[in-house]
């Protein structure tokens, strides 16, 4: 991605992901200790309990999301210019969870796939095929659950934390995204790839002729 940029594409790609690296990980981290604390499992329990009154909703009816549903049903439709700054935060959260389980002493296989491979080859797919709100209901409970209660933290640390700082024109330091190009995950991706299947083994739409 990074590489099919220009010039000044590149900048903004770099200054994002480096405001974004450490916000996205400070979120990554406490999810990951929710898991392992036994935390999250007390919390579906719970909720379940509270489904018969409270039942989970739609997560796509906002206008943002609503806007993907005109732009799903053009069966022609062209793919707007990669966004420097969008695929920078994109990939410094991508790339936080990477160093986060890789930290944590998960096995590479087990790091490409829960962190790229799922998202490129099944969620990302699902999502542009029938939406959001398609992609993460057929999920698991626990699943379901848990992007409507990080999707806010999310969205809370990244407005109030990375933003501003790629608004800054002073911006910070290039520490993330320098690991970044030498992280030892592009070389287990170019290895994955070899093995991927020929197919495409993703969801996508149908056309009739």
């Amino acid at each position: 991605v990074y590489d099919e940029l220009d010039d000044k594409e590149k900048a903004a790609f770099r200054k994002a992901y480096n405001a974004s690296y450490h916000p996205c990980r400070e979120i990554l981290e406490e999810i990951y200790d929710d898991v392992a604390s036994g935390n999250e499992v007390r919390s579906v329990i719970q909720a379940t309990r509270r489904h018969g009154t409270y039942p989970m909703g739609k997560i796509d009816s906002t206008d943002m999301w609503v806007v993907g549903e005109k732009v799903r049903a053009n069966t022609e439709r062209n793919y707007a210019p990669l966004n420097p700054e969008t695929a920078g935060v994109y990939m410094a959260c991508m790339m936080a969870q990477v160093d986060l389980l890789k930290d944590r002493g998960h096995p590479y296989s087990e790091i490409a796939n829960e962190s790229i491979i799922e998202a490129v080859d099944s969620l990302n797919p699902y999502m542009d095929y029938k939406g959001v709100s398609y992609m993460v209901d057929n999920c698991s409970t626990t699943a379901r659950l848990g992007a409507r209660k990080w999707a806010a933290r999310f969205d809370y640390i990244l407005k109030q934390q990375a933003f501003p700082t790629i608004d800054d024109k002073a911006g910070k330091g290039q520490t993330p995204f320098d690991k970044f190009l030498s992280s030892n995950i592009h070389e287990v991706l170019k290895i994955c790839a070899e093995l991927r299947p020929s197919v495409d083994i993703a969801v996508v739409p149908t056309r009739r002729g």
